[in-house]
């Protein structure tokens, strides 16, 4: 078995992600400043002798000697905001200096960490690093569109040059690295606070009050339920000829912001009316869908949870987290 350093290991994805590596009987280092995550997430793992939370953060040098870390073979990097919500207090916007800086100084903090182990690494990075993509579906091999200098660049642009940093490492130093573009995941364990789509629409459907869409619903989404992501991102890691390889990971299941609503209605049972309110965010994407021809091919993976039984899931934890 494994010693795996998770950063961002008690965010949504993460916290999922160190369940699973534990699960396999792997030892997890879970490192996280809890910024934007939760230690509500990892509370139930702590009972086990194999995972080990440290707060820290990670664009400073990590102490191994401190926290009897002698050995690591795999590093998980998924610390960083990730919502694009201007209203959430989570979210890069918030939060632009920390997230730049976590997706670079942090990745190459990490990447020599790596280097010093001689450890696998994984880069968490986006699909937000297409930026509002003019190709639909996007492909690993599509460059984006992306602006330099918009509202969601601290986000975009970090993680287009934490990208640039892994695969210089891999290239130039021999580093065994690999990138995942990941795609909208959902799942229990998303913060109420961080206010993204299906969360919103979850707790405002629950509560009979409108919901509430901005612009006019058009622009499409694919989600992706987080146990495919985790089983993605796993396999990315651990399959072999990974090293060097750029993946998207996410649904290629394609519906618009106003049908997720719809489902969700119905889902919940709800009396909620929908309503339109306000423009879209500037940069704002109004097509977002991976192709994950690449990720069949090199993984042998594709999601397996339907979005029915995936939304009943999280609504289902969203209904507990407020009785």
């Amino acid at each position: 078995m494994l010693n795996v350093l998770v950063t961002g290991g008690a965010g949504f994805i993460g916290s999922h992600l160190c369940r699973r590596l534990l699960e396999e009987g792997h030892t997890v280092y879970c490192i996280d400043t809890l910024l934007t995550s939760s230690e509500s997430n990892i509370n139930p793992l702590k009972d086990n002798p194999h995972f080990k939370y440290i707060k820290h953060d990670v664009i400073q040098p990590l102490d191994e000697t401190k926290h009897n870390i002698f050995e690591i073979d795999a590093i998980f990097h998924l610390a960083s905001p990730a919502s694009p919500n201007h209203h959430s207090p989570l979210s890069y916007h918030a939060l632009p200096m920390e997230t730049m800086m976590v997706n670079t100084v942090g990745t190459h903090e990490l990447l020599k960490l790596a280097q010093k182990h001689k450890a696998k690494f994984l880069f968490a990075s986006t699909s937000e690093a297409y930026g509002d993509p003019l190709e639909h579906p996007q492909k690993e091999t599509y460059r984006g569109n992306v602006s330099t200098t918009g509202p969601r660049s601290v986000y975009d642009e970090a993680k287009r040059f934490g990208e640039t940093l892994t695969a210089y490492y891999e290239r130039d130093k021999d580093l065994d690295t690999r990138i995942v573009r990941i795609f909208n995941t959902y799942g229990p364990n998303m913060q109420e606070v961080d206010k993204r789509m299906i969360v919103n629409f979850i707790v405002q459907a629950l509560a009979n009050e409108q919901i509430t869409i901005f612009g006019d619903g058009k622009q499409t989404r694919s989600l992706c339920y987080v146990d495919d992501t985790v089983e993605g991102i796993m396999r990315l890691m651990f399959y072999p000829k990974t090293k060097g390889e750029v993946v998207n990971i996410g649904s290629a299941g394609e519906h618009t912001v106003l049908e997720y609503a719809e489902i969700i209605k119905k889902l919940t049972n709800s009396s909620s009316e929908i309503i339109f309110s306000e423009d879209l965010p500037l940069d704002d994407p109004l097509k977002r869908k991976a192709d994950i021809a690449k990720a069949k091919k090199l993984l042998d993976w594709e999601p397996k949870v339907t979005l029915k039984d995936g939304l009943q899931k999280i609504i289902e934890f969203f209904r507990q987290s407020h009785a």
